[in-house]
């Protein structure tokens, strides 16, 4: 049956039994409901027959582990590109017009479980540009990946950086003060600009000349947007905790490799963050100091703390491996799951769609063999808003998770037609 339900099962009520539940939202359910219908939870809790609509299919799971889809707030699948080499800062720089949705690796992503990323530029600029949030659905185009806000605006935020990777030759800054006074000068005039807009009002003739620049630094001054900042040592963490403080940014640190050195002062600013875990550290001397209890010890001071892959930097199929080190150093289970789902969603501003399964929400699921933290589990399934998007049963997608030729070949139009028309599911 798990093997055979079509692309379109969201037309028809899904009902998956006895399977041990992690809601993330609440207690785990050892012997559990999972209801879904047209792309949306309707119910997960106990297993009641009751509660299994009519004409619903009715999956047995039992043995099997169901959890939220993973959410990732940091990749660089896509092959995706920012600003240039002309300038350190390029708010106007949108991922958006970067990115090769074809690309093998979101299928990988698929493979591990991964159904919300943050696309995101490079960080060799102190602001590279525009990122961009989607679901990992099956696409012809980006447009069929992009989540969208309330407003119709397209879901993202912004990648700035400093520490090593900024620090080149002019017109790029040489020193850690040059880096942090070009971005002081840039919101400064982004301030300016601000005042000039409030001013004219609806008058157009009062407005200043449209600048895609300052228009993009104003949604971060007015906190429309999330900052995602590369950030590893302990003095360029506590940088940008003052810069956001200084002009009242919504912040996300992202990597902290020296974060456990300033866990209280993060906390202190209210300010959440997204680390990378390897088990072989290494590659750059500014993360030198990556300690695998990072996580535990943010997670004691009270910081929202998420997991992120900066896929290539690790594999998207090998997620789970940050939780259970972590683990392993002391983070609580709870919060290590919360890690790899609703902490990110959050970061995101998605956790009203995404990172729990909650009556309501997005029926972004996995169905895994064992334990998410076991390194002998395997994910069995994604789905995506009652769309089944990967099935380890189903030899294309045994390539992607496994690896072998043709594994990294991007998408060819037959593969996609195959998927619109539910072959293979």
């Amino acid at each position: 049956m798990l093997a055979c339900l079509g692309l379109f099962a969201q037309d028809t009520p899904l009902a998956f039994k006895g399977a041990h539940l992690i809601p993330i939202a609440g207690d785990e359910i050892p012997d559990g409901l999972l209801v879904v219908h047209q792309g949306k939870i309707i119910y997960v809790g106990p297993d009641k027959k009751r509660e299994i609509p009519r004409g619903a299919t009715v999956v047995d799971a039992k043995g099997k582990v169901i959890m939220p889809g993973l959410v990732d707030t940091h990749s660089h699948l896509g092959g995706v590109s920012g600003g240039d080499q002309s300038a350190p800062i390029n708010p106007d720089a949108r991922v958006m017009d970067s990115i090769n949705v074809r690309a093998a690796g979101f299928q990988k992503a698929q493979a591990g479980g991964l159904t919300t990323i943050n696309l995101m530029p490079g960080s060799g600029h102190l602001m590279s540009g525009q990122t961009l949030y989607v679901k990992l659905r099956e696409g012809n185009v980006l447009e069929d990946l992009m989540i969208y806000e309330k407003d119709g605006s397209v879901a993202g935020g912004m990648k700035m950086a400093n520490g090593t990777n900024s620090r080149r030759a002019a017109p790029f800054p040489g020193t850690r003060a040059k880096s942090a006074s070009l971005v002081r000068e840039q919101f400064v005039k982004a301030q300016a600009y601000k005042k000039k807009l409030e001013a004219a009002k609806d008058d157009p003739e009062k407005a200043p000349a449209r600048d895609l620049k300052m228009e993009a630094l104003v949604d971060l001054l007015d906190r429309k947007k999330v900052i995602h900042h590369h950030t590893h040592r302990h003095d360029d963490i506590i940088t940008v905790l003052r810069i956001a403080k200084e002009f009242n940014l919504d912040v996300v640190l992202h990597h902290v490799s020296e974060g456990w050195k300033v866990a209280d002062e993060i906390a202190a600013a209210g300010v959440s963050c997204s680390m990378i875990m390897l088990d072989s550290p290494g590659g750059k001397l500014e993360a030198k100091d990556l300690n695998p209890a990072t996580g535990a010890i943010l997670e004691k001071a009270g910081v929202l703390t998420a997991f992120h892959t900066d896929d290539g930097i690790t594999d998207s199929r090998l997620f789970f491996r940050m939780a259970a080190i972590s683990v392993r150093y002391g983070m609580s289970r709870k919060g290590a799951l919360e890690g790899l789902t609703i902490a990110g969603a959050k970061m995101m501003r998605l956790e009203d769609r995404v990172g729990s399964l909650e009556k309501g929400k997005d029926a972004d699921f996995i169905l895994l063999s064992g334990d998410p933290l076991s390194v002998y589990s395997m994910v069995e399934q994604t789905w995506l808003e009652g769309v089944k998007v990967f099935d380890l049963s189903d030899p294309k997608d045994l390539l992607y998770a496994t690896g072998g030729y043709g594994a990294s070949h991007d998408q060819t139009w037959t593969h996609l037609h195959d998927i619109a028309e539910g072959e293979g599911q």
